[in-house]
């Protein structure tokens, strides 16, 4: 069947036409498709029937399905809170950077010089966290609340002093789903969670005796607290300062605008979300998480931070400072397993503070307060009783016996509050609250209608916040709508992303993410939705939920899904989780040790250690496999420890290795169950399934194989595929009473980042079965065609017995290296100069190129990229020849900025050369908006938020 044959979107998704893919299986020397892949992919694991899921008639037909879901939604006025608020989108960010593919289809800022657009973003998102909390440097966003601060755990352990025995202390007005998945995350580490009412804690005496008379390395406190109180930590942070732990603060960005900061009243991090920064509820995510820490504290900061350092002109640019903590490259010494972020949703949450700026957010802030003290009054006017007399925007009003009937009175007016027990309700207003809401939910207390407040404080006015934040000029540039279309165009220009070109990523699948797939994501009827709705509210969410499970259940041979994780490291952690569970359920406690290939990914490493296990390295065969010998001497030494193999497949070297199922089989025969990582799952759709050659677990990248966009490093959702034994080891969630699974909760929201899930969704049934087949074929025959083309010109490192690889490739540089001096670098910034994206560097092999060109790019775009990398060797022959020396080549130079051009120009080669390279059109040029960044000064000189405008004036 030709793809012409299948529905129209499958035609438009994969780039390839049938001649071309004629003319592709010439060059490899096969007659069809069918026979590359039956030469690629061992017969031992091939599907042995088609893939089951029916496909959609036509694009227009699958935008109806959706809507007919989302009108099984009820979307009524949430005032639950606990983390989750209703806010305004500001409709110039909501058009121009989330429906805008110039920002959801940029990748990972790795290439720094073509990533500035994002990279001043992030640093804005870091200026607005780092200003409100106080404190003198945040990364550039994590997952959620919840998981920042079970991070924040972690770091206070590493960097408290205190015995390892001491324990967390976490105040009970805590969000309840960020204690739930802090104990989770506490218990693999040994680390014991104390769970106490820390507001009557003033000194050490204290203290101890809310830890059980036990060291503490940690406190953990909300501000305000999930009952809505502003409590004066100032007392309780100097007593755990005196006992050597630290205190973090997870405080609401908003409130922050009138409340003196943590960092003002001694916190060492604060942590939270940025959700009601513009960003939609969305059923739970996916929402950029912050974190922020003191001085001293910075290099142990998880995830992304974003500083400022020089290119090649001594121009500032901006990069991702202190690389080295990056997962991939301490794998188990990784400090955490984080390797993503939420950058969409945190340019998102920065642009929300820039287009309002200080002013505009300190009269949002005073007007959610404004509301709250105006029904409050009216509350106490009526006789009723709330649960502290200093609060920002929730309140919690004591209602004796009554609470479930005054939750469905307002119900019955389309408000949702919070139960909080029989006789407590909690009421949150946001930035949306109407008059009319107001009296509403004044009517199901019984109380007369509110008149809102002036919005000054009524707290403390030693909690009033008196310092200044948001200075820089970037708050204060771009108010109306004209300066800042303006701005985020002039961002968008610097980057580059799937718009553009092709960016060809081994293990990354940069993909297609088609316009039809994200349409859902903004409609009110899925972004509108708390994720701690009633259950009959989201009817239509769930369907779609259980859909994507069970099409994933299809796909992958496994038994049950879990879509709660909201990350690949997540995932990863995850499915650890669920096999430790097993274990432990079986009575083998002492399994603890996991395998992990030398060539796999460092998240797997780091999640691992994190799901309190050993790594134990296997080794690597000459021909890139799993060196089986090594495997069988490993297993032999710790067999009855063992837990886990932890194995990508196909390898992270890019091959189809034959011994798979042997693989699998030997680590069964020990006792301990195959994790096979779904990184390459885009190699695998439709013609294997790792629930049936011998996996137990896999994460699954929806970001990848399934096409949500990458968003210039996040969001990500990387949920888990068991089989049956470990589907009772699912993360569980408590405010969900349909997950059941044993494990605790590893994400804030109970399906994580279920705003985005429809994206998958209509991949999924837009292709169908034969669909996603066909694509995972193309994806190995456009592998094998840029591999073929380059071969005689860069060695392909590894391949299967029959020459082939998989869904990607890596060119091996070394050689090249060693006798021109030319490095993978020179190479990467070279490519941006020819238009391109470099292919991911220096992984899994120093000195490399790992190519993936994903089924979606057209043969004429493999071709200019392959006729873009054979006219850098000819660059590179001149090198070797003695025609130029390396430093002085233009490689060494790359890329080579507009500005450059108009400049003293004393190279070797001509303007010409160095700006338009054969091949490259002048009329879709891409130019850099910087030469090569000086990433060492950047480490050495940390600077982490918006620099002063007078180091651009140069």
């Amino acid at each position: 069947m030709t793809v012409q044959d299948l529905p129209d979107f499958v035609s438009r998704h994969i780039g390839p036409a049938d001649d071309d893919v004629t003319a592709m299986l010439k060059l490899l020397g096969y007659a069809s498709k069918d026979a590359l892949v039956e030469g690629a992919i061992p017969g031992g694991i091939r599907a042995t029937a088609a893939l089951d899921v029916e496909a959609a008639e036509s694009e227009p037909a699958v935008i109806a399905e959706l809507r007919d879901k989302a009108r099984r939604n009820q979307v009524l006025t949430s005032m639950i809170g606990l983390g989750y608020y209703g806010t305004h989108t500001p409709p110039v960010v909501r058009r121009n950077i989330l429906e805008n593919p110039a920002w959801y289809t940029a990748y990972t800022p790795y290439q720094p010089e073509i990533s500035q657009g994002r990279l001043e973003a992030l640093l804005n998102f870091q200026t607005v966290v780092a200003d409100l909390t106080g404190l003198e440097t945040a990364g550039a966003s994590l997952l959620d609340e919840a998981t920042a601060v079970a991070e924040a755990m972690t770091l206070m352990r590493r960097a408290s002093k205190a015995p390892k025995d001491a324990v967390l202390l976490i105040d009970a007005q805590a969000m309840p789903q960020s204690i739930a998945v802090t104990q989770t995350r506490a218990l693999p580490l040994d680390i014991e969670v104390v769970v106490a009412d820390l507001r009557g804690v003033t000194d050490a005496a204290r203290l101890r005796a809310a830890a059980g008379e036990r060291d503490v390395f940690g406190v953990v406190v909300q501000y305000p607290g999930a009952d809505g109180a502003i409590h004066d930590w100032r007392a309780l942070t100097e007593a755990a300062h005196e006992e050597r732990a630290l205190v973090t603060a997870a405080a609401d960005l908003l409130a922050l605008t009138l409340l003196t900061p943590p960092g003002e009243w001694g916190a060492d991090i604060a942590v939270g979300t940025s959700q009601r920064f513009g960003v939609p509820m969305g059923f739970g995510g996916p929402h950029a998480g912050y974190m922020s820490v003191r001085k001293g504290l910075e290099r142990t900061l998880p995830g992304r931070l974003v500083g400022v350092s020089v290119d090649a002109d001594g121009a500032p640019a901006y990069r991702l400072a202190l690389q080295t903590r990056e997962q991939h490259i301490r794998r188990e010494k990784a400090t955490s397993n984080i390797c993503t972020a939420q950058v969409l949703l945190a340019v998102m949450a920065s642009m929300y503070a820039v287009w309002h700026g200080p002013q505009g957010l300190a009269r949002i802030a005073r007007e959610v307060h404004g509301k709250a003290t105006g029904l409050a009054e009216a509350l106490a006017a009526g006789g009723l009783e709330t649960t502290g007399d200093a609060f920002f925007d929730t309140i919690t009003v004591v209602v004796p016996g009554r609470a479930d009937a005054v939750v469905e009175a307002a119900r019955e007016r389309g408000i949702n509050v919070w139960r909080v027990d029989g006789d407590h309700v909690s009421v949150s207003v946001d930035e949306t609250t109407t008059d009319a809401e107001l009296a509403d939910v004044a009517a199901a207390f019984g109380v007369n209608a509110p008149v809102p407040g002036d919005g000054e404080p009524t707290w403390d006015a030693a909690l009033q916040r008196t310092s200044d934040f948001l200075t820089h000029p970037v708050f204060s540039s771009h108010h109306s709508e004209t300066a800042m279309l303006r701005y985020l165009r002039t961002l968008a220009d610097r980057d580059y992303a799937l718009d553009r070109g092709m960016i060809p990523l081994g293990s990354c699948t940069m993909k297609l993410n088609a316009t039809t797939e994200m349409e859902a994501i903004t409609w009110p009827e899925f972004a509108s939705l708390h994720p701690f709705a009633p259950a009959e509210q989201t009817e239509g969410i769930r369907e779609l939920i259980a859909d994507l499970e069970q099409w994933l259940c299809a796909i992958t041979g496994y038994d049950s899904v879990s879509l709660q994780p909201n990350a690949g490291s997540q995932g990863e952690l995850a499915g650890l989780l669920a096999i430790r569970g097993y274990h432990e359920a079986r009575g083998e406690t002492g399994r603890n040790v996991c395998l992990i290939p030398a060539s796999a990914h460092g998240t797997n490493a780091a999640s691992a250690v994190m799901a309190g296990m050993k790594v134990v390295v296997v080794g690597t065969a000459p021909s890139g496999e799993v060196d089986m010998d090594d495997l069988k001497l490993k297993i032999k030494e710790h067999g009855e420890q063992l837990a886990a193999i932890m194995v990508t497949y196909p390898s992270t070297h890019g091959v189809f290795e034959d011994t798979i199922s042997e693989l699998c089989s030997l680590v069964h025969e020990a006792g301990g169950q195959v994790y096979v990582d779904g990184a390459n799952l885009n190699a695998l759709v439709g013609l294997a399934q790792p629930g049936k050659f011998g996996g137990d677990v896999s994460h699954l990248n929806l970001h990848k194989t399934f096409c949500i966009p990458h968003g210039g490093g996040g969001p990500g959702v990387g949920p888990i595929g068991v089989r049956e034994h470990l589907a009772p080891y699912l993360p569980s969630h408590p405010f969900a009473e349909e997950l059941t699974g044993e494990t605790g909760p590893v994400s804030a929201a109970p399906y994580g980042s279920a705003s985005i899930l429809p994206i998958s969704w209509a991949y999924v049934r837009l292709m169908g079965g034969e669909g996603l087949t066909k694509a995972t074929e193309t994806a190995v025959l456009s592998a094998n065609y840029v591999a073929k083309r380059l071969s005689s010109h860069y060695p392909v490192l590894y391949a299967g017995d029959d020459g082939l690889v998989a869904h990607e490739c890596i060119l091996d540089l070394r050689g090249l290296t060693k006798e021109s001096g030319v490095t993978v670098d020179d190479v990467a910034k070279r490519l941006i100069d020819y238009g391109f994206h470099a292919p991911t560097m220096s992984f899994p092999v120093a000195g490399t190129l790992m190519v993936e060109p994903t089924e979606s790019e057209s043969l004429e775009e493999l071709d200019r990229f392959c006729d873009a990398m054979i006219a850098i060797r000819g660059e590179i022959q001149e090198v070797l020849d003695g025609k130029v020396a390396a430093a002085d080549s233009v490689l060494r130079h790359a890329p080579h900025t507009a500005l450059s051009l108009t400049a003293e120009w004393d190279h070797p080669y001509t303007r010409a050369e160095a700006a338009y390279p054969a091949g490259v059109d002048p009329m879709r040029k891409y130019w850099a908006p910087v030469r090569r960044i000086d990433g060492a000064h950047g480490d050495r000189n940390l600077i982490c938020s918006c620099p002063a405008p007078e180091a651009f004036e140069d």
